[in-house]
């Protein structure tokens, strides 16, 4: 089954805005380990992949692959038969530039990229030899679950000693459908949710909101995270984000 994009519900229109504006919101790719076995939700993240600048657009692919069988004495061509949908594509551009610090941070990016399109260390400790799974976290965009398919670095400005500084690089992300697994309800835990990384400048109330609608959920979030001063938030903290039942569940 394929897999939706996932959008955070919009305001309604005519609802007064709550709160302070949104400040700026970098986007990031968010990697994370395979599930044991290659089936159900991803594991734990491990490390993200910052946009020095937000992509101006994002391209989405959706194909379908059909047969047609040859047709003898005719000049029509036969009826297509379903063979089953392609996998939904994500292609977007990541630009990164060094020319103000003259540094190898460019060459640390796309060297970081192009480890997404390889088997973790994990994995092949395990003997899977899966690719990282990846998740594009910006705005309203947040369910689309993919691993790297194609890097492609093109660097367009060095250093006079030849260090890159400058890059533009083409992703495509490729989605990848499942049921996800969920834990046992006896165990007491958490069913299924997802894993946030707060970034600079970002409230409890914000990720509320582009999570489940509702701003006011930012309580049940704090105290789902243990987070004892929800109005300082650390950069590179990780939230967890079960569903609305699980937030609410108690209260």
């Amino acid at each position: 089954m394929s897999t939706p994009i996932a959008f955070a519900a919009a305001a309604p229109s005519g609802t007064p805005a709550q709160g302070p504006p949104p400040s700026l919101e970098r986007a990031y790719l968010e990697l994370m380990h395979p599930p044991s076995g290659g089936l159900g939700r991803p594991g734990a993240g491990f490390d993200t992949v910052g946009f020095q600048f937000n992509p101006n657009e994002l391209e989405f692919t959706k194909a379908a692959r059909w047969r047609r069988s040859p047709q003898r004495n005719t000049r029509l061509s036969g009826v297509p038969q379903f063979q089953g949908p392609d996998p939904c594509r994500l292609t977007l551009e990541m630009f990164f530039d060094a020319a103000d610090t003259m540094d190898d941070s460019v060459v640390t990016s796309v060297e970081k990229l192009f480890t997404c399109v390889v088997p973790t260390d994990k994995s092949l400790a395990n003997s899977q030899s899966c690719p990282p799974w990846v998740v594009l976290r910006w705005g309203l965009l947040n369910g689309f679950t993919a691993f790297v398919s194609d890097v492609t670095a093109r660097f367009t400005l060095f250093t006079p000693g030849g260090l890159p500084i400058r890059a533009v690089c083409t992703v495509t992300l490729e989605e990848i459908a499942g049921v996800p697994q969920k834990q046992n309800p006896t165990s007491g835990g958490l069913g299924a949710f997802d894993v946030h990384v707060v970034v600079a400048g970002e409230s409890l109330a914000a990720v509320a909101y582009r999570t489940y609608g509702d701003p006011a959920l930012w309580r049940a979030l704090a105290r789902t995270n243990g987070i004892d001063d929800p109005m300082r938030l650390r950069p590179g903290a990780r939230l967890v984000l079960p569903t609305v039942e699980e937030l609410t569940r108690g209260h």
